[in-house]
């Protein structure tokens, strides 16, 4: 079993920073790779980033694609999801999740573990 606790998230305006993080416990979070995803109100779940399990390769969805990072600390157990120049459309509840999967994983059905999210509002 695994769990995935994300925190960081918030109230920020247009243009300002948020990061986000996300502990893991359970498995051995250093042999998977990890993702971040995100879904707004009436909106499906849509992916932001994703990170192998070394941190050596990542992959991010054209609209986040040079303003978010995502990174880990496998020491820590913990994934990062840096967000700068941040506008009013990534507002959405944020969540991490870890894949069984190899390779670098983009879609819902190939994450097996989630965390329960953090929102984020972005303020025009």
């Amino acid at each position: 079993q695994v769990q995935l606790v994300e925190s960081g998230g918030g109230l920020v305006q247009a243009g300002g920073s948020l990061r986000l993080s996300c502990a893991a416990s359970g498995r051995t979070f250093r042999s998977y790779a990890m993702g971040w995803f995100r879904q707004a109100p009436g909106k499906e779940r849509e992916f932001v980033a994703a990170i192998s399990s070394s941190g050596s390769s990542t992959y991010y969805a054209d609209s986040v694609k040079g303003r978010f990072t995502i990174s880990r600390d496998n020491a820590k157990n913990t994934v990062y999801l840096q967000m700068n120049s941040l506008k009013p459309e990534d507002t959405a509840v944020y969540y991490c999740a870890l894949s069984l999967s190899g390779g670098m994983p983009y879609r819902t059905w190939e994450y097996n573990y989630w965390g329960q999210g953090t929102q984020v509002t972005v303020s025009s």
